[in-house]
């Protein structure tokens, strides 16, 4: 790969990346009351706090991500409202229905590998990112 594709495949990455968390924590915001409601079905504690609050820590995180501006705290939010999201909202070990319990199951481990990517890129957030606003 040439070297000056970097910086462009870098920038994509955190496009893709990011525009899920902006995008789904715009929609916590827009349809808190159905997202409380939600929440609340799934034993989420004080769920018309929690589904803005974790709006707030999703589009922080994925600006962050996406701008490369404060990217430790910004890919730190994330896991932190990724990992409890896995367990809390798609607890597929509770489902007796099978292609219910598949559905959790899936949904549950994209959630936990995002988090994982969240995790690279906390570990990676002190080194250079190009056509970012951190450098």
């Amino acid at each position: 790969m040439p070297e000056e594709a970097y910086p462009w495949i870098h920038l994509m990455g955190r496009i893709l990346f990011s525009m899920m968390f902006i995008g789904g924590g715009m929609g916590h915001f827009m349809n808190m009351k159905e997202m409380a409601g939600f929440a609340e079905s799934r034993g989420v504690p004080a769920a018309k706090v929690a589904v803005p609050v974790t709006g707030l820590m999703i589009v922080l995180g994925g600006l962050s991500v996406l701008l490369g501006w404060h990217r430790f705290i910004g890919a730190g939010l994330l896991v932190i409202f990724l990992i409890p999201t896995a367990f809390m909202m798609h607890p597929f070990w509770k489902e007796t229905d099978p292609m219910a319990k598949q559905n959790e199951m899936a949904h549950f481990m994209k959630t936990l590998g995002l988090a994982g990517a969240a995790l690279f890129i906390v570990y990676h957030a002190g080194f250079y990112w190009p056509m970012s606003l951190g450098n």
